[in-house]
């Protein structure tokens, strides 16, 4: 991790300590602070801050509205526990087993509500514009796992709809923190626009990339069990692609293993389909295409290039995770 990533991802930790949130009711507010301690990269606020700078303006001055999209993005980690009946979020207890859904749900919405109030806390001029953007936002990554949920009981999703899901779910919230960023820098709408469309892409290859990983990468360094997806029957780019692909011998025999529960057999039987389709260097090309995109956006913005060189890093280490 580059040194101007971990000072702003100390910034924010030190930030989200510092929050002023009341000590009664507990069971409102402990799992608040119980979700917020429990980690995280913090890639969106740090997002926004390096957003915010390309355009003059430091850290201090954007802390409160990075703290925002952060409160924001665990509230929907809370929320989506809650719909997955996950027992654990980065190796913790999650907060519907820890307290119980009633009360995650109420302190998901208290969340919500005390990111809206660090939203605010930008300047006059600019705060029409950053909350437009950040409720757009918000409703999009609703859309987008409502989409998610859906796809789940679909016979049939095409790769665009998988495509538009991850954009929504996922992808957006990278543009918003980038966009209010540069608003909160007074940057142009064409510029305002391109940083956005900078993080969009940039969030749609990386999840293109977590699907690969998850049936190519070390399980070590990835962090997740490899062949989960497969096993699962989880609709990602490779698999939609290889149904699309598939004919034959091919068809008869990925669709007779989706139909098996299966274990390391299912892993190495579908992987080998995916092998013979060709299947890895299709999702490497669509991710290397987004990244080539994204990096289009960046360079049409007209500020100095040491100015973009923080955001340059940023998205090269973020597209280069080890398989």
């Amino acid at each position: 991790m580059s040194t101007s990533v971990t000072l702003r991802q100390s910034l924010i930790e030190e930030g989200l300590l510092s929050l002023q949130l009341p000590s009664s009711p507990a069971n409102l507010y402990d799992p608040i602070r119980y979700m917020l301690s429990i980690g995280g990269k913090r890639m969106r606020p740090v997002l926004l801050l390096m957003g915010a700078e390309m355009f003059g303006v430091g850290n201090q001055q954007a802390l409160a509205p990075a703290l925002g999209i952060e409160v924001f993005h665990n509230f929907t980690l809370l929320h989506d526990d809650i719909m997955d009946k996950a027992p654990l979020r980065r190796g913790k207890a999650t907060i519907h087993e820890k307290w119980s859904p009633d009360i995650a749900i109420l302190s998901g919405d208290t969340m919500f509500v005390k990111s809206c109030q660090l939203m605010m806390q930008v300047p006059s001029s600019v705060m029409p514009a950053v909350m437009s953007l950040f409720f757009k936002t918000a409703m999009e990554v609703c859309e987008g796992q409502q989409l998610d949920m859906d796809f789940q009981s679909m016979p049939v999703v095409s790769i665009d709809q998988y495509l538009n899901m991850i954009r929504l779910k996922t992808a957006v919230l990278l543009g918003g923190s980038l966009g209010v960023g540069a608003l909160i820098g007074n940057a142009s709408a064409d510029d305002v626009q391109h940083l956005y469309d900078f993080g969009v892409n940039l969030g749609v290859a990386f999840q293109l990339q977590d699907d690969i990983l998850d049936v190519y990468g070390d399980a070590e360094k990835f962090g997740k069990q490899v062949g989960g997806d497969i096993l699962a029957n989880k609709k990602t780019f490779l698999l939609l692609t290889a149904l699309e692909l598939a004919d034959g011998d091919a068809e008869i025999e990925l669709k007779h293993w989706l139909a098996k529960d299966g274990g390391d057999d299912k892993v190495i039987a579908v992987t080998g389909i995916f092998n013979r389709l060709g299947i890895l260097q299709r999702a490497q090309q669509k991710m290397d295409d987004l990244y080539r995109e994204a990096m289009q956006h960046l360079d049409a913005i007209p500020v100095p290039q040491e100015r973009k060189s923080m955001l340059r890093d940023l998205a090269m280490m973020l597209m280069q995770r080890e398989q």
